[in-house]
């Protein structure tokens, strides 16, 4: 009776979001002349009057063997290959730039028929194919997909950067790299502060928002508050039918086309990409009433992006079992897998009434603090694995100076000095994990740890990491410094040419009004003798 139960409050979960509507998004555009170059041996040779066939333009790069007469032929003669760009826009970079037998060959589109692709990014640009010369199946649906590559084509824009709350850097100091560190397409790249990403090389694979701590890049195909208001309606509607032990099911459109068959509480949420969905909309599902999540690779997930969802998945379990929730109720599983995993593990909570946000850390704390507030044996505080998104800091007390670097580079806005005494304060609930803080020090006094504060007023509480008793002007009195910042600033000019005086020296614990006035008396300091008057 619960199977079939089960079956109905599917499809009509299903049959309420089968119109949903979703923010639209930008488009990106490529244009292709059909021109074409295949990379190969005397094979390559061979096969390319194959594409000459459909209309293409074809040119033939030889990496070894002779060249195949009435084919336009390029010897490759030992120089260094190099490809950049993509459908449409390709260039072959022959050779050493700036030397005699530097060649560029520009096309639109790419065959390479290497024993060794000469692209090694996991996810190779749109227009660049690669095939095995032996593999004919291969071959034949690659010939008859670039045939029909010639002309102008569009795909979504899967992605919205926002550079003012980025934590790749700040005043030249390096922080968060997970984005482009993450990327299999190799989209991204730094450029100094913030960072770049080439629309046409994305292709929507969405590690990159995943891996953002702060939500600077966002996936927008669809965006994320449309997946997780899917989510609410399925599994409002689910549980409205009457349905029991809900399982939301997350998988890539190309790998839901191998499901043949799913368990009758399987609620599917289709994606772009696996990876495109992230902690923050776990948890949402599980806020909202799921019983369990479900990420399904079918094998579409290179294995680099793999590492990413499995270190966002590691925070994920260390947060369930901190609140005292099984730490299977979140699991990667393949297809082969999915029938047997879809049992119901957590317990019955009360769903969360929110609706779907577009601010990523904002979402997280929402859904998670809504399960706090149903765990009955949730820790106070608890760690988190290396890598994770929230924490806190550690300023050794003994050699911080109160410079205030920290507070200056810190790009999620974590870290404040004091207004009227010299300390350091702390927000944990902004803290990102990002180093920049860390890597800003200069006297390496700070320290990450990621960790979870469960009850949210304490997280928002702030802490003083650091204070000290103001320094005073010896001259007027007034608080300018710390008694450890002037130590240190003695300490390093005490070979200077200029402080080898007791009165220059004294002018270091002058503030800044005190000291310019001292130093226009001091005749010897303004050198009034070297000068002569006319």
């Amino acid at each position: 009776m619960n199977e079939a139960l089960n079956k109905k409050a599917v499809e009509a979960a299903q049959a309420a979001v089968k119109n949903l509507s979703v923010t639209p998004t930008g488009l990106v555009e490529y244009s292709s002349q059909g021109r074409c170059i295949v990379i190969g041996a005397a094979e390559a040779a061979e096969f390319a009057p194959r594409l000459s066939e459909v209309s293409l333009q074809v040119q033939v790069l030889m990496t070894e063997g002779p060249d195949e007469p009435g084919l336009p032929v390029v010897p490759l003669a030992a120089r260094e290959l190099r490809v950049t760009g993509h459908m449409g826009a390709f260039k072959l970079h022959l050779g050493d730039e700036g030397k005699s037998n530097y060649e560029v060959l520009n096309t639109d589109l790419v065959l390479d028929l290497g024993k060794q692709p000469t692209l090694t990014v996991p996810i190779k640009p749109p227009g660049y194919f690669v095939a095995d010369i032996d593999d004919e199946l291969s071959l034949a649906e690659i010939v008859v997909t670039m045939s029909e590559l010639t002309g102008t084509f569009e795909k979504p824009r899967y992605f919205e950067y926002d550079a003012d709350i980025c934590a790749h850097g700040r005043s030249g100091i390096s922080g968060c790299s997970r984005c482009y560190d993450s990327c299999p397409t190799y989209a991204i790249t730094s450029i100094g502060d913030a960072i770049e990403v080439n629309p046409n090389l994305c292709q929507g694979g969405g590690i990159c928002a995943t891996a953002c701590p702060t939500g600077a890049i966002r996936y927008t195909y669809p965006r994320t508050e449309d997946t997780q208001e899917r989510i609410r309606i399925l599994l409002n509607t689910y549980k409205e039918q009457g349905g029991t032990d809900s399982i939301i099911i997350f998988i890539a459109e190309v790998d839901a086309e191998t499901v043949t068959e799913t368990p009758d509480n399987a609620l599917i949420v289709p994606l772009e990409e696996l990876a495109s969905v992230g902690l923050e909309v776990w948890f949402f599902a599980l806020a909202h009433g799921a019983s369990r999540v479900l990420l399904v690779d079918g094998g579409s997930v290179p294995a680099t992006v793999g590492v990413f969802i499995d270190e966002e998945l590691k925070t994920a379990k260390a947060l369930l079992q901190g609140l005292d929730f099984p730490d299977k109720a979140i699991e990667r599983v393949t297809i082969d897998n999915l029938s047997r995993a879809c049992t119901g593990i957590m317990p019955e909570i009360e769903a969360a009434q929110f609706t779907g946000m577009s601010q990523k850390r904002q979402a997280a704390f929402w859904s998670i603090d809504h399960l706090f507030t149903q765990a009955t044996g949730a820790q106070e505080v608890f760690s988190l694995p290396e890598q994770s998104l929230f924490g806190r800091i550690q300023v050794n007390g003994q050699a911080c100076t109160l410079c205030m670097s920290c507070t200056s580079t810190c790009p999620a806005n974590a870290i404040n000095a004091g207004v009227e005494e010299p300390r350091l304060l702390f927000h944990e609930e902004n803290c990102v994990q990002c180093g920049i803080c860390a890597n800003s020090c200069p006297e390496n006094a700070i320290t990450l740890e990621p960790r979870w504060v469960a009850n949210p007023e304490d997280r928002k509480q702030t802490a003083i990491l650091h204070e000290e008793e103001p320094f005073c002007c010896i001259s007027c009195g007034k608080p300018f410094a710390t008694q450890s910042g002037i130590n240190t600033i003695l300490a390093k000019l005490t070979d200077h040419y200029m402080f080898q005086t007791e009165r220059a020296v004294r002018r270091l614990k002058m503030c800044d009004d005190c000291r310019v006035a001292d130093v226009v008396q001091d005749e010897e300091m303004m050198g009034t003798n070297k000068f002569t008057q006319h």
